[in-house]
């Protein structure tokens, strides 16, 4: 039925303003300057009644949160709500009629308008509303990433961080979640983009140089010496060049990634991090955002700290000069690809232990004797999240994050690795055991392992007990413990991995967060494929560490999902103004 009956237009006069039953909501009618104007009775803003609005001269103003709206036309006049439903309306013989379909029909184009302009404006709720949008009309979250992708490199000057990192991380992890966990891993990537780009002014690419026939060993060397020397500007030029010239993502990141490692360490792990992020990126939302993306990477290296110079790498213990006596050994490898006979739960011991000046020896053997360089990065994240796992909460807090950023690198290591294996980018597989060792202060006290369920015959909990869990300060051994005994119980991961995500999503998480949860479920992942001893450790401590992680960093405030609760709320139709 295209037309729905709206009693008389003498009724409407005498009244003002009625509301009639549309397709599973309101219309409200009003009569106003001699004219019938028929609207969804919903605020786009966050729901309330029209009909209890304030009319005059042509605007309607919602009475909740006093959004002004273009009677006639719909249009809002404020950017943090959306545009008003109108419908056509007829009088045939005294009686209205009002079209059954609104004037104005959500499009996905229109959707994507709305995020970009959420983007600009830094507004949540239209972020929110625009990302639920999409995703249920069947958008794919490439394309929405892609929206976020290009604001968040053009109208951010210092170039790549935080936010784009997290989307990176969260398109990630979207295969482990349910729909709504989907739309709110896109949603706060998309927040903190808008956040950290808010007043960051405008970067404007800078153009290739003229000459097509210099080689890309040659533009490689001089991106390097560029890099070295922290000539921002000049290696943006070269490395869009080398774009231009037909690189590969390959060629492109052995140049880009040699040129993190030929420092120690920098900036605390978070370069090579965001390098990996960023190539991660261009697998998701394709080639095409490759200028864009790489040369974002740059403003970092103008103020990156390089490890080598800092004492704690220097004293008690020199780890420099051992570390380039390895480099110059593993230089001309013939890196094998291949399980080498190398015990590698000892060799996990090893780092974790306190001696580096054997961890860089046996590394070495292990590489010499054939070792897969990704395999030898795969253990060091081992250790790394180890040390996560036997974080002691006496330690001061803050030092979460230094054991997370020795994991995270150590990740991007492996991730790069299995990319590519370059002499260069296996240096960060030293780099990684290095920051092991020096993270070794945080396990003294080392914190207990869980003890797990001694009777696997037990039925699993179901994991909202977790997330209720969650919902108190510092229970991170509890929160281990549950999660040791859900695993002797043979629980299902998938529903623990949509947990966990939940758990972070639900939250005002910090940066740091994202990057643990990401990690993690992809070490996961990676180890389950095979079935060995050390496969084993590795998927329980992988586990047993985000979720300590976790635990220690909940609960917030949660401003910023409970946005996203209600654009989810305000698609189904609820009704905010009322008790759920």
């Amino acid at each position: 039925m295209e037309w729905i009956a709206g009693g008389t237009i003498a009724e409407l006069k005498e009244k003002g303003t009625k509301v009639i039953k549309g397709k599973g909501h309101g219309i409200a009618l009003f009569f106003h300057e001699g004219q019938i104007h028929a609207v969804d009775n919903r605020c786009p803003h966050m729901g309330f009644p029209l009909h209890q609005g304030n009319l005059k001269d042509g605007i309607l103003t919602c009475e909740w949160h006093h959004a002004r709206f273009d009677l006639s036309g719909g249009g809002c006049l404020d950017p943090w709500a959306d545009d008003m439903s109108t419908y056509a309306t007829e009088v045939r013989d005294g009686d209205i009629w009002v079209h059954s379909k609104p004037k104005q029909q959500r499009s996905i184009d229109r959707y994507r308008q709305r995020l970009k302009e959420g983007l600009e404006q830094n507004i949540n709720l239209v972020i929110a509303k625009a990302i639920v949008g999409l995703i249920e009309a069947g958008e794919s979250p490439a394309e929405v990433a892609r929206i976020g992708v290009t604001y968040g490199t053009t109208y951010r000057m210092a170039g790549w961080r935080t936010g784009l990192t997290i989307l990176t991380a969260m398109v990630n992890i979207l295969p482990h979640l349910d729909r709504k966990g989907q739309i709110l891993a896109l949603y706060q990537g998309m927040v903190h983009i808008a956040n950290e780009s808010a007043r960051g002014g405008t970067r404007f690419l800078l153009e290739p140089l003229f000459n097509d026939e210099v080689n890309k060993d040659r533009l490689a060397r001089w991106y390097r010496q560029a890099i070295e020397v922290r000539d921002v500007q000049g290696a943006e030029r070269i490395l869009l060049t080398m774009i231009r010239n037909g690189a590969t993502d390959k060629e492109l990141s052995d140049m880009m990634m040699a040129a993190v490692t030929d420092h120690f360490y920098m900036d605390t792990g978070h370069l090579l991090d965001f390098h990996n992020k960023a190539f991660e990126l261009l697998e998701h939302v394709g080639e095409g955002e490759r200028e864009r993306v790489l040369t974002s990477l740059l403003p970092v290296f103008r103020a990156a700290q390089r490890s080598e110079e800092v004492h704690s790498w220097q004293t008690p213990i020199n780890l420099v000069d051992p570390l380039m006596e390895a480099f110059s050994k593993i230089e001309d490898l013939p890196f094998g690809s291949r399980k080498a006979a190398i015990d590698e739960d000892g060799l996990v011991n090893t780092i974790l232990a306190d001696n580096p000046i054997t961890t860089v020896k046996e590394l070495t053997r292990a590489l010499q004797e054939g070792m897969d360089p990704a395999r030898l990065a795969q253990l060091v994240s081992l250790a790394a999240m180890e040390r996560i796992a036997h974080f002691h909460v006496q330690n001061d807090f803050g030092d979460w994050i230094t054991v997370l950023h020795t994991f995270t690198h150590a990740h991007a290591v492996h991730k790069g690795l299995l990319r590519s294996s370059t002499p260069e980018l296996v240096r960060g597989i030293y780099h990684s055991a290095m920051s092991v060792y020096l993270d070794r202060f945080l396990n003294i006290p080392k914190a207990k392992e869980p003890k797990g369920d001694p009777d696997p015959s037990d039925c699993a909990s179901d994991v909202g007990e977790l997330l209720a869990l969650l919902n108190t300060q510092q229970q991170v051994q509890e929160a281990a413990e549950w999660v040791a005994n859900y695993l002797d119980r043979s629980g299902d991961t998938k529903a623990l991995f949509n947990a966990l995500g939940h758990a972070l999503l639900r939250e005002d998480a910090e940066f740091h967060s994202f990057q643990m949860l990401e990690a993690s479920i992809d070490e996961y992942h990676r180890w389950a494929k095979e079935d060995s001893v050390i496969a084993r450790r590795a998927t329980r401590i992988s586990l047993l560490a985000v979720t300590r992680y976790l635990a220690a960093h909940a609960p917030t405030a949660r401003e910023i999902p409970h946005i996203a609760d209600i654009a989810w709320r305000l698609h189904k139709g609820d009704h905010l103004f009322e008790e759920k």
